[in-house]
């Protein structure tokens, strides 16, 4: 862990494990649905004062070429087929991180968004169907059934604690089954004639990238963008629309936590480079470090911001651009085209999710619930309404003329209407009894636990009530600064709220903390003459001193016996217990200090007073609806 003074801030800086790629992929969504909405505003405003420079400036043609072979593609195309395939790659990557690390790895979790996602498609389509029955406008239902990912999790963001972070998980798993379902409608019921020998070279270079996977791992990243890009030529030559490549590749790209091994190598390889800077080991350091995180974590950090910041709103400024007039907007909602996609998006998508959702959790007795109350799943639904991205899409290959503007009418009412109607649900919620709006919003199932090793109060060190609802679990190091900033945060914690127990786990890290490991065994030495908590107390008000002659010092001050003390200390008659804490820190994925657990869910991102106690209020208000024992 680095020795200079932590950021105000007080994020956990040392490894990667408190610092979520789910909630860095949220805000990277909430400042960037703002920026969608500009994007979108900016190609109406475009379109009706200059309609002939707007479609003029994207429907100019650019080609690539290579030798006598190439691609050639209006400047809209390249945004719609081309870098929206960066977006797609982005959501596979999100949605693999959550099947491996998140709330998706336990697989039975899987089943209810998929089967909400697919609700939340079919019944749109069936309502754009039924309104278009008899037109020749049928064909373009495809254009009614998918949730904008970007901006649903954007609006869902503006309701801040209104809304419980579970619910983000849902709507994203449910988002990525829509985008996925989508781009295979995009793929083979919008795409032109299909030329079999592009499409079967498409699927053979796809085939390669597996062999490669399952042969090479992710050791050569570029032959891997080469094969992407080889594979949406081939798709794109073969008549298929070739974003559903990005979401493939995504969906390939593994995650895995750092692992505390892969940590203490870099730091090794990082004194060597202090001791002998050569251009060798440099750059032996950067790839030990970067061999730290997994693909998918490096790939969703180096493109996430692009493809929210850049890529999505471009494509709404491209797409989103249309003329209005009272005649047009009174024509478009008599339109069968314009109210079949604002009926689909607004009334099947709560309809699907939200009926799809009770009827598995009536069915399956329980045993398959949502993570979040009925009160968020009904927000939840009716954000998904919000169709932007893969609808225009769809739209811009099911119509052309005054039937696409009709559709990017009902398209842009959509997402009005859905943001109005989440408003209202969350309104509604909000003016229950609190008891009421608890069970609403967090429901009573079961929410999966992180922490791999209980709380067993007959070894594990613990402050508090014996049969506290809420447990506070901190795995420290204590010659860490970042710990010695989190201390007084906990005894605040600890005053403020009665029914907190607070159990510290030893993660001594002596690559970076030389004191470390022999601090912890002293603690376990005090810990032996029944004064662990003031041995403690002892250790995080000296971080600086923390060798052998100022431990005993300590022993000392505390009224220990020194002599026991020190033979203790000696003979490492705690090192066997620090192991133990170290061997739970890894089952659980812990690789840096300090990590906090709050009732067996990680706590991700600050430790500061605010947001602990956020947490802790969170997880007691869960354990109340659950009717949970003592937490562990």
């Amino acid at each position: 862990m680095p020795s200079e003074t932590p950021p105000p801030a007080l994020q956990t800086l040392c490894g990667t494990a408190p610092r979520s790629p789910l909630r860095a992929f949220l805000r990277t969504e909430t400042g960037s649905a703002a920026v969608l909405l500009a994007g979108a505003l900016a190609a109406l405003v475009w379109a009706n004062i200059g309609a002939g420079s707007y479609d003029s400036l994207w429907e100019t043609e650019l080609s690539v070429r290579v030798g006598s072979g190439g691609v050639s593609l209006e400047l809209r195309e390249w945004l719609n087929s081309g870098l929206m395939t960066l977006f797609f790659f982005v959501v596979g990557l999100e949605a693999r991180r959550e099947f491996d690390m998140g709330e998706l790895r336990e697989r039975r979790r899987i089943t209810l968004p998929l089967l909400a996602g697919l609700s939340g498609m079919l019944v749109p389509v069936a309502i754009y169907l039924a309104v278009n029955a008899g037109e020749d406008t049928a064909h373009g239902w495809g254009a009614a059934m998918s949730t904008d990912t970007a901006f649903a999790l954007g609006m869902l963001a503006v309701f801040g604690n209104r809304l419980p972070g579970s619910l983000r998980v849902f709507i994203l798993t449910v988002a990525v089954v829509d985008d996925f379902l989508a781009l295979a409608v995009i793929a083979f019921a919008y795409s032109g004639a299909i030329a079999l020998p592009a499409l079967l070279t498409a699927l053979g270079l796809f085939a390669v990238v597996l062999v490669v996977r399952r042969t090479l791992g992710m050791r050569v990243p570029s032959l891997y963008a080469v094969l992407g890009v080889a594979i949406w030529v081939a798709l794109l030559k073969s008549g298929v629309d070739p974003v559903v490549t990005g979401l493939a590749m995504g969906l390939l790209t593994y995650a895995r936590p750092a692992e505390r091994g892969d940590l203490e190598q870099a730091s090794r390889q990082f004194r060597r480079f202090r001791e002998q800077p050569t251009a060798e080991l440099e750059r032996t350091v950067r790839r030990q470090i970067a061999s730290t995180l997994s693909p998918n974590d490096r790939l969703q950090r180096m493109l996430h911001p692009w493809t929210s910041y850049v890529i999505v709103p471009l494509f709404a400024l491209a797409n989103a651009g249309i003329t209005l007039s009272a005649d047009q907007l009174t024509g478009a909602f008599t339109s069968p085209v314009t109210l079949g996609i604002l009926l689909g998006y607004v009334l099947g998508k709560p309809v699907g999710i939200i009926g799809a959702t009770w009827l598995t959790t009536r069915l399956s007795k329980g045993r398959l619930h949502p993570p979040v109350g009925w009160g968020a799943i009904s927000a939840g639904g009716t954000l998904a309404g919000v169709g932007f991205t893969v609808s225009l899409l769809i739209a811009t290959l099911a119509f052309d003329g005054d039937r696409l503007e009709q559709a990017k009418i009902g398209i842009l009412g959509a997402v009005l209407c859905s943001f109005l109607l989440a408003w209202l649900v969350t309104a509604v919620t909000g003016a229950l009894s609190a008891p009421s709006r608890a069970r609403a919003l967090l429901g009573t199932g079961q929410t999966i636990v992180d922490l791999s090793d209980p709380v067993d109060m007959e070894r594990d060190h613990v402050r508090g009530p014996r049969d506290a609802p809420v447990t506070l679990l901190e795995y420290g190091d204590f010659e860490c600064p970042y710990c010695g900033l989190a201390e007084p945060v906990v005894r605040e914690l600890l005053a403020d709220f009665g029914d907190v127990r607070y159990v510290w786990r030893h993660l001594p890290l002596p690559d970076v903390h030389p004191g470390a490991q022999l601090a912890a065994e002293a603690a376990e030495a005090a810990d032996r003459q029944g004064s662990y908590w003031e041995m403690h107390e002892q250790l995080m008000r000296h971080q600086g001193d923390l060798l052998p002659k100022d431990l005993l010092r300590y022993a000392g001050e505390i009224g220990l016996d020194t002599d026991r003390f020190r033979a203790d200390l000696r003979a490492g008659t705690g090192a066997a217990r620090v192991a133990a804490d170290v061997e739970s820190a890894d089952l659980s994925g812990v690789s840096g200090t300090p990590t906090f657990f709050v009732n067996g869910r990680r706590h991700h991102g600050a430790y500061d007073i605010a947001a602990l106690s956020a947490a802790v209020r969170a997880a007691r208000q869960r354990a109340s609806l659950t009717g949970a024992g003592p937490a562990n």
